[in-house]
């Protein structure tokens, strides 16, 4: 009779707490959060990999036989979006069991506290994003560090594990692989796996930005830190890529392959890294002309 009355207390204390919810921290004030933040309706891009991300701020879902990966958090305020269009098809954000992060900005990674804290999951990120990630503030090195400067932080990360350059994430029958091209950042990670449905397989590369961006004075030439994008830009063009997606949406196409969609996977183009990779040398050259005229 004693044990019925505590498993009856349990139940009405469970039922009174609820399932947890999510907490969202403080959003992001920023020229472009509004419009990065506008509502998507997620979708599937192939097989096991979906959208779950806003308008302008890409976030990945991949499902897997033993639980959830989630690639990239959006801003502090996008956690909320994100939380709702994983609930949206059919899922419970609550089986996300690794959090995986292209590079720590605030623009990708400030969802990733709340969504950790909802979660319980593992948050990966590279040896070099660790700290970053762990503070919330950028580190030195960082293009767009601002030495005594605010500026860019995000909510800290809790219990982050470092991936080695080329290992894997390993959730369920899912294989991640963490590939690391850093000069957006020096912790930037490129993810790659394999989406199948009806027996046809696909390679997808979420490609970490390669935009030289940087704060006033920043020299991507002096630093050297060009040279590092040349690099990664090589390695993102030589890799089986069937599939690309990209922190920003509209690097990869997503409206335009979404209005797209009725005439087959408008998502699927063995070509789009390579040409990611062209063109971002572009945006560099143009970068190192603009410091070299100043």
């Amino acid at each position: 009779m004693k044990n019925f009355f505590i498993s009856l207390l349990l139940c009405l204390l469970l039922a009174a707490c609820g399932p947890r919810q999510l907490e969202p921290d403080d959003p992001n004030v920023c020229d472009m959060c509004d419009q990065w933040n506008e509502p998507q309706d997620p979708f599937r891009i192939h097989g096991n990999t979906w959208y779950v991300g806003t308008r302008g701020l890409s976030s990945i879902l991949i499902e897997s036989d033993d639980g959830l990966v989630l690639v990239d958090g959006g801003l502090p305020q996008s956690a909320a979006e994100i939380d709702a269009n994983i609930r949206q098809l059919g899922f419970d954000t609550r089986d996300v069991k690794a959090i995986l992060v292209s590079h720590p900005h605030f623009d990708h990674a400030g969802g990733v506290a709340a969504l950790q804290r909802l979660t319980g999951a593992n948050v990966f990120t590279s040896v070099a994003g660790v700290a970053t990630l762990s503070s919330g503030h950028l580190q030195q090195g960082d293009p767009q560090y601002v030495a005594g400067s605010d500026s860019g932080s995000f909510p800290p990360v809790s219990h982050v594990t470092a991936v080695g350059d080329g290992e894997f994430v390993a959730i369920g029958d899912v294989n991640v692989r963490a590939i690391y091209t850093p000069g957006h950042t020096p912790g930037s990670v490129t993810w790659t796996w394999e989406s199948c449905a009806l027996n046809t397989c696909y390679d997808v590369v979420y490609a970490d930005s390669l935009t030289a961006v940087s704060a006033q004075g920043f020299q991507f030439g002096a630093s050297g830190t060009a040279n590092e994008l040349v690099e990664s830009a090589g390695i993102i063009g030589d890799l089986d890529c069937d599939i690309l997606l990209t922190p920003h949406p509209f690097f990869f196409g997503m409206e335009d392959k979404l209005a797209r969609l009725d005439d087959g996977n408008p998502f699927i183009d063995n070509l789009a890294c390579i040409f990611y990779a062209e063109e971002s040398l572009g945006w560099l050259e143009q970068r190192l002309d603009s410091e070299k005229s100043h």
